[in-house]
């Protein structure tokens, strides 16, 4: 993936073809060493092809995946109903929320580990 951001990056910067090199000097810049095999690949399989097209053919792919976004979207119009009507008891929206201690427990890893 960094190696793909380096490249497009590069293309961003006016480079309609970046080399090997030029993106070992994006990477290099900010601390990221390079494997020369996987840019090899990564320059070989985007060859002559057109970013513009790729990135709209990814994201039609990416439309068809489900993402559980429609249970999320319901539930901000469920919430409302009752707020419309003006009856709700003021208990039933005091919830008491977890402390934030025992919400995030620790799962052996980190975001970013």
């Amino acid at each position: 993936m960094k190696f793909l951001a380096a490249y497009l990056l590069a293309v961003l910067g006016g480079n309609a073809t970046p080399s090997e090199a030029d993106i070992t000097k994006i990477l290099s810049s900010v601390g990221i060493e390079t494997d020369s095999a996987r840019v090899g690949q990564l320059l070989g399989e985007l060859k002559g092809k057109n970013l513009e097209e790729l990135i709209a053919e990814g994201q039609k792919k990416l439309a068809s995946v489900p993402s559980g976004g429609a249970s999320a979207g319901s539930a901000p119009a469920a919430s409302s109903a009752p707020a419309a009507g003006g009856a709700a008891p003021a208990k039933a929206e005091k919830k008491e929320e977890p402390k934030e201690e025992e919400a995030d427990e620790d799962m052996g890893f980190g975001l970013f580990d």
